[in-house]
């Protein structure tokens, strides 16, 4: 099935969503809380009936009367004293993240227990506490990381507890797409079909958190952001400057922060560095409370000896500019408007990770020494990851219906940016 695209579609049952929801039923109290009608009327299920297997037969490609999401409710869910518990583990667990949010410990579990927790959004985060722990784990440290970077400007309750909201809920639409597009994004390529599931799901966050529940427009807005950036080099819209909200750059500067800690052995440092690689991706005053804190923090360690380190960002060097070439050479002598627009963005965001390479000082393999070798490891760190990320925005800006040479032409161009992304042997 494919993800959510239109109002009427949350009326079928979402298999993936179903699927969680049912897996979680297994362990904890999850039931209707109304009789679940289909849209003709027949009755599929009882209120208060405890949800089963037998559910997931009975709707089958039924459209709904109502949205499966508000006919059931997890008795044993998640609460507010649960987010409560969870920011307050994720503070004294002395991981990465503890320097950043130590300094607001006490606002950022006191604002926890004020985000409201709408019936659906509290049953799907149940279900994926239950049946995907590291989603539950990363929306966790999102809230957290989000209500941090706001406290650390405003201190406002109800703004951090608005950032924390917005922060736990901006992966809800992951909820609606293959697990399997999930693990695949680690992976050196996908094809365009599977780029098109894989980068929906802050469409799908917002539709959910528009049609299913009241939470303020500016979250769901937020949601539907949180993989764009300033520069236009995001997804999945490639918004640009005051395009995007307040909230949007929040949550944009909060997951790049996030993914740059999944490196091994990665800490503030990293964060602060993926902020401000490349000029002009995200909102200076978002990463100026992360750089702060980055600085109390012991100084990095590179993986790398810095002979091995020296090679590495040589090779680097040469396959940016390599790169470049090969998107020159993928374009026919007149190619079609949607491969063009793919290669022209392509060359642009190229030619931005050219200026941070610039900007970082790399280009001068005798101006690094060992005192510098960390950061200058992180900085290939996050080139490499924007290499990738160009791939997702490439195909993106191509748009759908291409034909059989330009998707070809279009997977060369694509490969040539994820075999450079993928190099690094660390």
């Amino acid at each position: 099935m494919s993800p959510v695209t239109s109002d009427a579609d949350f009326k079928v049952a979402n298999p993936h969503a179903l699927a969680t929801i049912l897996e979680a039923s297994e362990t904890r109290t999850i039931i209707a809380s109304n009789d679940i009608f289909d849209i003709n009327g027949m009755k599929l299920w009882a209120r208060d009936q405890p949800v089963s297997r037998d559910l997931q037969r009975k709707l089958m490609d039924r459209a709904l009367k109502q949205p499966l999401e508000t006919c059931l409710m997890a008795e044993d869910g998640v609460s507010n004293a649960t987010l409560q518990a969870a920011v307050q583990k994720l503070i004294d667990s002395q991981g990465p993240l503890t320097p950043l949010l130590r300094p607001h410990a006490e606002a950022l579990v006191r604002c926890a227990g004020l985000v409201r927790l709408h019936s659906v959004v509290q049953l799907l985060l149940s279900a994926v506490e239950t049946a995907r722990p590291a989603a539950f784990q990363h929306a966790i440290d999102a809230m957290a990381v989000a209500g941090a970077l706001i406290r650390a400007r405003n201190t406002d309750d109800r703004l951090v507890a608005l950032a924390m909201t917005a922060g736990l809920l901006h992966d809800v639409g992951e909820m609606y797409i293959s697990p399997a597009y999930g693990e695949a994004d680690a992976l050196s390529t996908l094809d365009v079909d599977s780029y098109r599931q894989l980068v929906v799901h802050p469409h799908i966050g917002q539709l959910l958190l528009t049609q299913l529940t009241d939470y303020p427009k500016d979250v769901a807005r937020a949601v539907a952001e949180h993989h764009e950036r300033l520069d236009g080099s995001g997804y999945p819209h490639r918004l640009t400057g005051d395009k995007m909200s307040p909230l949007g750059r929040l949550l944009s500067a909060t997951e790049e922060a996030l993914a740059a800690l999944r490196l091994p052995g990665a800490n503030l440092h990293h964060a602060s560095v993926a902020l401000r690689v490349v000029p002009g991706e995200f909102d200076e005053h978002l990463a100026g409370p992360l750089s702060a804190a980055a600085r109390a923090v012991p100084p990095m360690k590179p993986r790398r000896a810095l002979p091995e380190l020296l090679s590495e960002l040589d090779r680097l060097n040469v396959a940016l500019q390599e790169t470049m070439i090969h998107v020159d050479g993928v374009l026919p002598a007149e190619p079609s408007p949607a491969l063009q627009r793919a290669a022209d963005l392509t060359l642009y965001l190229l030619h931005k990770l050219r200026a941070g390479w610039n900007e970082s000082g790399l280009w001068s393999p005798g101006a690094i020494g060992d005192e510098v070798a960390a950061e200058a490891e992180a900085v290939q760190d996050a080139l490499r990851a924007r290499l990738q990320l160009i791939e997702r925005v490439a195909r993106l800006a191509a748009g759908p219906n291409l034909s059989e040479d330009d998707e070809e032409r279009l997977n060369s161009l694509c490969r040539g940016l994820v075999e450079e992304s993928a190099a690094d042997g660390a």
